[in-house]
């Protein structure tokens, strides 16, 4: 029998203080009954002596402390989970948000998850295909990595969640894939396009929707990404499939946290961010990986809009830290009408060199890999020096190289968001735009494939 107070003391914003508490824990969930029946929940932020400082997760708008009562469950947040959540819907809290009945659970899970042990974590050494090049080609995804994309405000992101989410899949046919997809903080309209996205296209059903919006509360925008990546780890550890998890906005869960750390009145840390949120961060983006002895994995790529598209601010800088590399959004390629405008000279996938090559991809792709970013650094070189000094100003190689980083970017990088380019593809384009240059500046690829793949 779970004990109850009628000992709330205090209401501010977001927070309730409960006094004359025993036995209570920290994360544990709270129910506060009202006089007229209604159930409120909360969870424990911080517990000192007899003291519960426990925070809601809706509004405090109308509640009255005098006749109300706390009762403290003595469990955390937890997620019933199932293989029946493939095709579904829910919100940010797990309940079910597309009209379908509630999940029968095969287990219960706290949404906190446990640490992977660091000795029972395999490498990451397996290709997933995206179907976008300059991903593909150029900064590889591979099987249980962290790879997180920058964006900045207006640029298309939620296109390129969308078509990550439709198109992945592990090249050996036979794995079964799923994609949990968590939506933080995101407008009615956003959470309508991925919906209808995922149904027009089939790709629902193997997706897990979670979708935490904008007038939700702060506290469930924090839950969110965690419900999403319990449900991965279930789906990979448990039922052996290969999880993607793609999670928009991370900025909107950071904002969230700073929040309810001024609610609680913390020193803060850089820009007002508390001073905890590398680890916080570091929570959930060490969630992902693979397991050995364990069939499944779970890869993720979270996406966040850099603030004032500032790379060194905190939310972009301690992502950067904590993943193995980033893909970065550029404003100049958009209006250009380059989409996806995936910048792919600061972009990087430190993991890239373990997913490609024979028998993973293709033999050429290391060596294509390398003088694509060469020659199109080189190109974009050429094109500033005629910009400033004019076109005469070139050598006749020089204007191959500005002629290459124009077709490049037009060809390889502008591929729109309902293309599907196998990794076979993709290398050929890559092949077709080097045949530009003369076959003396391919000096990264070996002879044997210059012989093989050039003009074929």
């Amino acid at each position: 029998m779970y004990k109850e107070y009628k000992t709330i003391k205090e209401v501010v914003g977001p927070l309730m203080l409960v006094e004359g508490v025993e036995g209570v824990g920290y994360n544990e969930l709270v129910e506060i009954t009202q006089k007229n029946g209604d159930v409120r929940r909360g969870k424990v932020l911080e517990v000192k002596d007899d003291k519960a400082v426990v925070q809601l997760f809706e509004s405090s708008q109308g509640l009255e402390i005098s006749t109300s009562k706390a009762r403290f469950l003595g469990r955390g947040i937890e997620l019933a989970v199932s293989e029946d959540m493939l095709g579904r819907v829910f919100d940010g809290m797990g309940n079910p948000r597309d009209g379908g009945a509630p999940i029968i659970a095969d287990k219960m899970l706290d949404i906190n998850g446990e640490p992977i042990n660091p000795a029972a974590r395999d490498y990451p050494n397996e290709f997933i295909q995206t179907g976008i090049s300059a991903i593909d080609g150029l900064n590889t995804l591979v099987r249980g990595q962290k790879l997180p994309v920058f964006s900045m405000s207006g640029l298309p992101h939620a296109e390129l969640a969308a078509q990550i989410a439709r198109q992945a899949r592990v090249r050996s046919g036979d794995s079964k894939f799923a994609v949990v997809f968590a939506a933080i903080g995101i407008t009615f309209e956003e959470a309508e396009y991925f919906i209808d996205d995922f149904r027009r296209t089939g790709a629902i059903e193997r997706t897990v929707l979670f979708t935490n919006l904008a007038n939700d509360p702060a506290v469930e925008r924090i839950s969110t990404p965690r419900m999403a990546l319990t449900c991965a780890e279930y789906l990979a550890f448990e039922l052996g499939m290969h999880v993607l998890v793609i999670m928009t906005d991370i900025t909107n869960y950071a904002e969230a946290l700073r929040e309810v750390s001024a609610a609680r009145k913390e020193v803060p840390g850089r820009r007002g961010y508390p001073g905890y949120l590398y680890t916080d961060l570091a929570t959930l983006y060490e969630r992902a990986g693979r397991i050995k002895g364990k069939e499944g994995s779970i890869t993720q790529i979270p996406i966040l809009t850099m603030p004032e598209d500032d790379k060194t601010h905190p939310i972009p800088d301690l992502t950067g830290y904590i993943t193995e590399g980033q893909i970065i959004l550029s404003r100049e390629l958009y209006k250009k009408g380059v989409v996806p405008p995936i910048d792919v000279l600061p972009s990087l996938s430190r993991l890239k060199d373990k997913g490609i090559g024979d028998g993973k991809t293709r033999e050429d792709h290391a060596d294509t890999m390398n003088q694509l970013f060469a020659a199109y650094a080189h190109g974009k070189e050429s094109k500033e020096l005629a910009a400033i000094l004019g076109d005469s100003a070139l050598t006749a190689t020089d204007k191959l190289y500005a002629a290459f980083a124009e077709q490049f970017e037009k060809e390889y990088v502008s591929q729109g968001f309902e293309a599907n380019r196998s990794i076979e593809e993709t290398l050929n384009i890559g092949w077709k735009l080097l045949s530009i240059l003369p076959r003396s500046e391919l000096k990264r690829i070996k002879e044997k494939y210059l012989d093989k793949y050039l003009n074929a």
